[in-house]
C-alpha cells in the first residue's frame, strides 16, 4: 500500500517526550508548559453552557461562511467590519489550511516569523507548501527586521504571516512593524495572514487589530474561542477578510467554495457564540490576573540568578535566557529527570539550540512558584 510522503512523520519517540511521560508519573510533577486553560483552575461558571441548548441548534443551515447571527457577533468585536467579510471555521488551524488552499499551489512558499509556534511546519507540509522564515530580532523588545523580511521574498512567495502577539515571544506588531509588513506586501503584491488569537491578552495594554475596512493590503485576520474565551474544546474560529475591494471580493468568492466543501463549524456553538462573547471579559480577567501574577513571581525568582527573561507584551508565555552551556533539549530532559519540572526547549520554537527555555504563565500560581524553585538551581 502506498502512503503520501507528506504523512511520513516517523514513529521514533524523542528523548524529551520519553522523559516527559516518565516525569508525569511522579505526583510531584509540575508542568510549566501547560497551554490548556480548561485544566488551570479557572472559574468557568461565568460562561453559560445553557446557550448551547437553544432550539436553533436543532436546525441546520448549510451556510458556507457560518450562521449570520454568529458572524454578526464576531463583526461587533472589530468595529467597522461587515459580517459578510467573516468566515467561520472549526479552528484557526483549519483556517490556515483554507488560506493555503486559496493562495498556494504545490511548492509555493509562505513567509512566517521566527521564533514562532511549531505548528506551522506541520500545516505547511500537509498542504505541500514551503515555509520561509523571517527573523524577529530583539533589542529591548522584539521587532521585525525590514531587510530580512524583504530578502525572504522569492518568486514563489504567496503570503506573509504575522502573529499579533507572537507565541511564544509575546511580541505585538508595533506601528513600525505594521509599516514594514504593509510596505513589503505592497511591493511584492502579497496578502497578509495575521494570527490574533492572543490579541486580548496584553500584559499592559491591548493592541489594535489588523482587521480594518481600509486595510492597506488584502489581509486575513484570525481569531477564535480557543483563546478569546479559553474554550478550545468548543472548536470555533473565524477569519476576517479585508483590504482592497476587488481582491477581497475575489478571495471571499473562492473561500466560499472551499468552506462549502467542508462545512465544519457546528451549529450549537454558533448559536451560543453571541451570548458567550458578551461575557468574555469575565474569563479573560481571570487569565490576565494569573499571567501577571506568574510573571511577577518569575521576576522575583530569577533575581540574582544566571537566568533572565525577555520582554513580554502579551500572550501566555515567557522566554527565558539561560547559560548557553548545553543543548536546550538535553537541559529540558535533565529538568524533567532531576526536578520533575517540564519546560519547553527554545529550539522547539526556532530559537538557537543553546541558551533558551520557554515557560507557560497559565498554570496554578503556587505550582508555578514551586516549579521555578526546583528548576532554577539546576540552570
Amino acid at each position: 500500500m502506498h502512503f503520501a510522503a507528506r504523512t511520513d512523520f516517523g514513529h521514533e519517540s524523542s528523548p524529551f517526550g520519553d522523559a516527559l511521560q516518565h516525569a508525569k508519573q511522579d505526583p510531584a510533577f509540575v508542568d510549566l508548559t501547560v497551554s490548556n486553560p480548561t485544566r488551570c483552575g479557572f472559574e468557568y461558571s461565568v460562561i453559560p453552557l445553557n446557550a448551547l441548548a437553544s432550539e436553533a441548534s436543532l436546525h441546520y443551515d448549510a451556510n458556507s461562511f457560518g450562521m449570520p447571527s454568529a458572524r454578526d457577533a464576531v463583526a461587533a468585536l472589530y468595529g467597522g467590519v461587515d459580517a459578510e467579510q467573516i468566515l467561520l471555521t472549526a479552528s484557526t488551524s483549519e483556517a490556515y489550511g483554507y488560506l493555503f488552499k486559496l493562495l498556494c499551489g504545490p511548492g509555493d512558499a509562505v513567509l512566517v516569523p521566527s521564533p514562532s509556534y511549531p505548528l506551522f511546519d506541520l500545516l505547511a507540509r500537509l498542504h505541500d507548501v514551503e515555509l520561509i522564515k523571517y527573523p524577529l530580532v530583539y533589542h529591548d523588545g522584539w521587532q521585525i527586521d525590514p531587510a530580512s523580511l524583504g530578502a525572504a521574498v522569492t518568486a514563489r512567495t504567496r503570503a506573509i504571516v504575522a502573529i499579533h502577539p507572537n507565541n511564544p515571544t509575546g511580541h505585538y506588531c508595533s506601528e513600525t512593524d505594521r509599516a514594514v509588513l504593509y510596505d513589503v506586501a505592497r511591493r511584492h503584491d502579497l496578502p497578509l495572514i495575521v494570527d490574533e488569537v492572543f490579541l486580548d491578552y496584553g500584559i499592559e495594554n491591548k493592541e489594535r487589530s489588523f482587521a480594518m475596512p481600509d486595510a492597506a493590503v488584502t489581509t486575513f485576520v484570525m481569531g477564535g474561542l480557543s483563546k478569546l474565551i479559553a474554550l478550545p474544546q468548543m472548536k470555533l474560529a473565524w477569519t476576517v477578510v479585508c483590504g482592497p475591494k476587488e481582491d477581497t471580493i475575489e478571495a471571499l468568492q473562492r473561500l466560499e467554495v472551499i468552506a462549502d466543501t467542508f462545512l465544519s463549524a457546528a451549529t450549537p456553538v454558533q448559536t451560543a457564540l453571541p451570548t458567550w462573547l458578551s461575557v468574555r471579559q469575565s474569563i479573560q480577567q481571570q487569565i490576565l490576573h494569573r499571567v501577571r501574577t506568574n510573571l511577577a513571581a518569575l521576576d522575583d525568582a530569577i533575581q540574582e540568578t544566571v537566568v533572565s527573561r525577555l520582554k513580554v507584551e502579551g500572550g501566555w508565555c515567557a522566554v527565558l535566557r539561560v547559560p548557553a552551556v548545553t543543548d536546550d533539549v538535553a537541559l529540558a530532559v535533565r529538568l524533567l529527570q532531576e526536578a520533575r519540572v517540564a519546560v519547553h526547549p527554545g529550539s522547539f520554537y526556532g530559537f538557537p539550540e543553546k541558551g533558551w527555555l520557554v515557560v507557560s504563565l497559565l498554570g496554578n500560581a503556587e505550582q508555578f512558584v514551586a516549579g521555578l524553585q526546583r528548576m532554577l538551581p539546576l540552570l
